[in-house]
């Protein structure tokens, strides 16, 4: 496990801790004031409440970081991959290229050196 992962779920752990701890005083009855009216409500719970709905937010939000970067990995690798076929259907046709030129020039020598024999031999039979 990676070591950022471990220093988060120790201070979550120590969060829950100190959360158990205190109890009494996260439960305890506190006026709160929401601008138009007042309550009574355990202000500890209610913090205690805002922190797991923005630990679950930034979850949500790594999952779907997560799930982009893995998109977009498979679309670099696809087109990674075509480019690839691309750049061997090239060499492939420049091997079929040389080979056809090679092959034209072997017989283009052949032919010549056929000539030459065949003058040379007429020399020599004259």
């Amino acid at each position: 496990m990676p070591l950022r992962t471990v220093v988060l779920l120790i201070i979550v752990a120590l969060v829950l801790v100190f959360a158990g701890l205190n109890w009494a005083a996260f439960m305890a009855p506190t006026t709160l004031s929401l601008g138009v009216a007042k309550v009574e409500a355990p202000l500890g719970l209610i913090m205690l409440g805002l922190i797991a709905l923005l630990t679950a937010l930034f979850l949500a939000y790594v999952v779907y970081l997560q799930g982009v970067v893995l998109l977009e990995t498979r679309r670099h690798a696809k087109a990674l991959q075509a480019q690839r076929e691309l750049a061997d259907q090239a060499e492939a046709s420049r091997f079929t290229e040389l080979r056809a030129y090679l092959e034209t020039r072997l017989t283009e020598l052949e032919n010549s050196l056929s000539a030459q024999v065949a003058e040379m031999r007429d020399r020599l039979e004259r």
